[in-house]
């Protein structure tokens, strides 16, 4: 499923929903993952003031992927260099 991310605010419910649906008690989720029960809950809550760093490992603790759809014309210049290496 597709869901719009605007804020933090719109990833917390997303982060706790997903966390219930896998059965997982916040705490143990966030042992789990390596991050405080403290810091979960801000997740959760959608605080704005959570680390890039941190909020990634929940994601990924939980399975959680975010992909950004950008244009068009900036995806060609976020494309990886050639490999030219290997060429004569």
């Amino acid at each position: 499923m597709k869901i719009p991310i605007v804020d933090a605010s719109a990833l917390g419910p997303i982060v706790r929903a997903t966390r219930k649906a896998q059965g997982v008690r916040q705490d143990d989720m966030a042992g789990s993952i390596g991050v405080s029960e403290n810091f979960m809950g801000k997740v959760e809550r959608g605080d704005a003031s959570v680390t890039w760093a941190k909020l990634f490992q929940v994601l990924d603790g939980l399975g959680i992927q975010l992909i950004a759809d950008v244009p068009g014309d900036i995806e060609v210049s976020l494309a990886p260099p050639a490999d030219n290496r290997n060429q004569p």
